[in-house]
């Protein structure tokens, strides 16, 4: 059996969106785009399968900061609805954009600490293991 990796060590590595084997390489080569592999490591990093976990994830902890504030605003000082949406939706938008690529960095170190998706070496990518049987019942 394999090592167990370290969960804490591998999400606190992906929430600053480096390698969750070494901390040292770059998690992600654009915005939300993770790297093929580690450049320090060397790891494979393709396998995960983040998809849309870390927006969900975001809108959920998006929306416990927004909307309380919004409602205490709303409650002490009863702003004009332009106001309001002038000040929530940028708020929103900019709360928004800045967790979402540390959050997904967060997804992909897990799968990776729990060994999910292809990230166990002594397991095969489940995505070619399902293609050969759907392959196998069609002949």
């Amino acid at each position: 059996m394999s090592e167990k990796r370290n969960l804490g060590e591998a999400v606190k590595r992906g929430l600053l969106g480096r390698c969750p084997n070494c901390g040292e390489g770059k998690l992600f080569r654009k915005f939300l785009k993770v790297a093929d592999e580690c450049a320090g490591c060397g790891e494979v990093l393709r396998h995960h399968r983040a998809d849309d976990a870390p927006a969900y994830l975001v809108i959920l902890i998006v929306g416990h900061i927004i909307v309380p504030l919004a409602l205490i605003a709303e409650k002490l000082y009863q702003p004009p609805h332009w106001l309001s949406l002038s000040i929530w939706l940028p708020l929103t938008l900019i709360f928004s954009l800045a967790l979402l690529q540390p959050v997904k960095g967060v997804v992909v170190a897990w799968q990776w600490a729990q060994r999910m998706h292809g990230f166990d070496p002594n397991h095969e990518d489940e995505i070619a293991t399902m293609t050969n049987a759907r392959l196998k019942d069609v002949r």
